[in-house]
């Protein structure tokens, strides 16, 4: 499976933001290209511990996380269109290329990760594995969200 973990999958998930242009579309969704790269840098800061998060399962995630967690990384999947952004939803507008560049040297941290703190606020405590996987198909899912 396709980990941000891997150097090459970094690559991969960078070119793409490249094609990223400020008049995309979503295919889906209401966030403009700015709202969703920039959601996307906040969720990779969050996950890398940047800022000094304070990390807490909800109490739904209690009961269902773990079984959504294994759901979401069981396999090749993609994330279904339209989930819900969660706490991180971001409005505004803002420079795009700032933010695509913002999102890449984020997405390049992932190749020195270390934070073994990290529980996520709906599927709790993750492996490395686990959020190698994750991460990769939560950027995924939003460079489709833009056709790219």
């Amino acid at each position: 499976m396709k980990t941000v973990f891997d150097k090459s999958v970094r690559e991969e998930l960078i070119s793409r933001i490249h094609s990223l242009r400020p008049n995309s579309q979503p295919g889906w969704g209401k966030m403009s290209v700015f709202e969703m790269a920039k959601h996307c840098t906040t969720w990779d800061e969050w996950v890398q511990g940047m800022h000094s998060p304070e990390y807490k399962q909800e109490f739904l995630g209690k009961i269902f996380g773990k079984m959504a967690l294994k759901s979401n990384t069981k396999d090749e999947r993609p994330l279904q269109k339209n989930m819900p952004a969660g706490k991180l939803k971001v409005k505004g507008s803002g420079d795009t290329e700032q933010q695509k560049q913002q999102w890449i040297t984020r997405v390049e941290g992932y190749g020195n990760y270390s934070n073994p703190a990290f529980i996520h606020d709906f599927f709790g405590k993750m492996t490395k594995e686990q959020i190698g996987v994750f991460a990769y198909k939560h950027a995924d899912h939003h460079l489709r969200q833009f056709g790219v």
